[in-house]
C-alpha cells in the first residue's frame, strides 16, 4: 500500500512539474551589418602621391538565410548555434581621391556559440535573453575586382601578365546578443536577437603570390535576425 502510494505520489509531482522543451530551431533573414575601420592603404598612398593615412577599407552590408540552434539546459541558461548561408561582401576604397575604387569581394561564414540567459521561465509568451559566446569567421572565395587591378597596372605596379589576387585571414573574437522569443503557439513562435561580433582581419593583395599591400580591417559587425521559431 505505502509503495502504490509513493508511485501515485511521485507520478502526480512529475505531472504538475513544468515541462521544458530541450531544443528549437529559427529560421529567418539574418543581416551583417560592419561597423567597419582599418589601417591606410600606405603602399597604394605612397605610389600614387595621396596624403599619408587618407585611405581606409569599407565593406558592404548582407542579408542571408539564418539558421540558429537552442538547446535549452534549464529554465534559465540555454545554449545557441548561429549559421547562415554564405554572407557575400564587396570591399571598397574609402577616402581621398580614389573614394569608391572597388578592391575586390569575398565570401564568409561566422558561426557564432553563445550562452544564454533567459529572464524569463520557458513557455511564457514573452522571453527576452541576453548571451555571450564566441565567434569564427572563416573569409573565402575571395576575388580581385577589375578596378584595383587597372589602378596597379595604371601605377605601374603590375604588367598584363602578372598575377592578383586577394586573401582574407580567419578570424576569432567575442560576440554579444540581446533579443526576445515571442510565443504564438506550443511549437510556433518568433525569433527575434541583435548581436554585436568581433571580427578582425588582415587583407592582402598579392602579386605572383608575393604581398603588395596589407590592410588591418576591424569588421565588427552588428548582426540581426528575425523570423520563425520551431519548439521541438
Amino acid at each position: 500500500m505505502k509503495t502504490t502510494l509513493s508511485v501515485l505520489t511521485l507520478a502526480a509531482a512529475l505531472a504538475a512539474a513544468p515541462v521544458y522543451a530541450d531544443f528549437a530551431i529559427n529560421v529567418g533573414a539574418i543581416t551583417v551589418a560592419p561597423d567597419d575601420s582599418s589601417s591606410s592603404l600606405n603602399v597604394i598612398e605612397q605610389v600614387a602621391g595621396l596624403p599619408t593615412g587618407s585611405t581606409a577599407v569599407g565593406v558592404n552590408t548582407n542579408t542571408q538565410l539564418g539558421l540558429t540552434f537552442d538547446y535549452r539546459i534549464n529554465p534559465n541558461w540555454a545554449v545557441q548555434l548561429i549559421a547562415a548561408t554564405p554572407f557575400s561582401h564587396d570591399i571598397k576604397v574609402k577616402g581621398s581621391a580614389i573614394d569608391g575604387l572597388k578592391v575586390g569581394k569575398t565570401k564568409h561564414l561566422p558561426p557564432t556559440l553563445l550562452a544564454q540567459y533567459h529572464f524569463m521561465p520557458q513557455h511564457q509568451t514573452f522571453d527576452p535573453f541576453v548571451g555571450v559566446g564566441l565567434n569564427y569567421t572563416v573569409f573565402f572565395d575571395e576575388q580581385i575586382d577589375s578596378q584595383l587591378e587597372g589602378a596597379l597596372d595604371a601605377l605601374n605596379v603590375t604588367g598584363a601578365n602578372d598575377n592578383v589576387a586577394l586573401k582574407l585571414k580567419s578570424s576569432y573574437g567575442l560576440a554579444l546578443q540581446a533579443g526576445v522569443n515571442i510565443k504564438l503557439t506550443d511549437s510556433l513562435g518568433i525569433h527575434a536577437m541583435l548581436s554585436k561580433m568581433d571580427i578582425d582581419t588582415t587583407g592582402r593583395v598579392q602579386v605572383n603570390g608575393n604581398t603588395v599591400q596589407s590592410v588591418n580591417v576591424n569588421i565588427d559587425p552588428y548582426v540581426a535576425m528575425i523570423g520563425l521559431r520551431w519548439t521541438l
